[in-house]
Order: structure tokens, then C-alpha cells, then sequence
């Protein structure tokens, strides 16, 4: 069974860089061509799409974070990253790695991915 977990700062000062790390374990075969994407939810909103990265490591960004936002794989860590660059008190969510057979773009739907983690809280605050 596949199961993705979220790591990283729980706090981080405004302007700084946030960096997140999803690590993937239980992986097969198949999952190799897996897409794997981020998601994150700010307090009383909704779920928000923020980029996606493929095997091949192709990488698809939402047209409103693309200028700050840098995902990433590392293989030799089964892991895949999250880079946020300059963050505001706006970037306050809670962030989600999914993952996904196939190719899906903007999309939030839970039911949509194969595979979702449990999220990890981020607080922008000085």
C-alpha cells in the first residue's frame, strides 16, 4: 500500500523560502510513472491546486504561483519536493502531496488522485 507523508517547517518568517518534502514509501513498479502533485488548503478556504510533476520529471505549475513555486523529484529519497519562494502570510495552509496514474491539472478532487497524504500545517507569521 502506498502511503505519502508531508514534512517540514511548521512556522516559517515571511519572505523566507518554504520547502516540503513529501516522501512516498510502499512504492511499486507501476508507481514509477506516477504523476505526483501538491495541494494546499488555506484556513476557511478551499483546496487549492498548486503543481504537478511527472516520471519523466515534466512539471505543470498553477498560472497564479509559477513565478515562486518549484517542485521537485529525488529518487534516491522516494521523495518529492515542494519549493515556495518569498512566502506572505497567504501561504498559511495546510499542504498535501497526492499522487495520480495519469496526468490531472488543477484538479482538487480527493477522488480524483490514488493517493493522498495527510497533510502537514504551515503558518507564515513573524
Amino acid at each position: 500500500q502506498v502511503q505519502l507523508q508531508e514534512s517540514g517547517p511548521g512556522l516559517v518568517k515571511p519572505s523566507q523560502t518554504l520547502f516540503l518534502a513529501c516522501t512516498v514509501s510502499g512504492a511499486s513498479g507501476p508507481t514509477a510513472f506516477y504523476y505526483w502533485a501538491w495541494i494546499r488548503q488555506p484556513p476557511g478556504k478551499g483546496l487549492e491546486w498548486m503543481g504537478v510533476i511527472s516520471y519523466t520529471r515534466s512539471t505543470y505549475y498553477s498560472p497564479s504561483l509559477k513565478s515562486h513555486t518549484s517542485i521537485a523529484r529525488d529518487t534516491s529519497k522516494n521523495q518529492f519536493t515542494l519549493q515556495l519562494l518569498s512566502v506572505t502570510p497567504e501561504d498559511t495552509a495546510v499542504y498535501y502531496c497526492a499522487a495520480s496514474k495519469t496526468l490531472i491539472l488543477r484538479a482538487t478532487d480527493k477522488k480524483l488522485y490514488d493517493y493522498w497524504g495527510q497533510g502537514t500545517q504551515v503558518t507564515v507569521s513573524s
